[in-house]
């Protein structure tokens, strides 16, 4: 499997628990943190669930 990079572009602060929670369980901390993952369904289903809050690259 590839790896996807994601990068926390926007704050937290003022979403729903699920949202905070799903931000959390990718491994996200602070604005500006970038991290390498695994690409599988259950990824992909979590940055669908953030994706007005994270960028993704391949």
């Amino acid at each position: 499997m590839s790896a996807i990079k994601i990068t926390l572009k926007r704050s937290v602060i003022g979403r729903p628990q699920e949202q905070r929670d799903t931000v959390k369980a990718l491994g996200l901390r602070k604005i500006g943190q970038s991290r390498e993952v695994q690409d599988s369904p259950a990824v992909r289903g979590m940055l669908r669930k953030v994706e007005h809050l994270v960028e993704v690259q391949q």
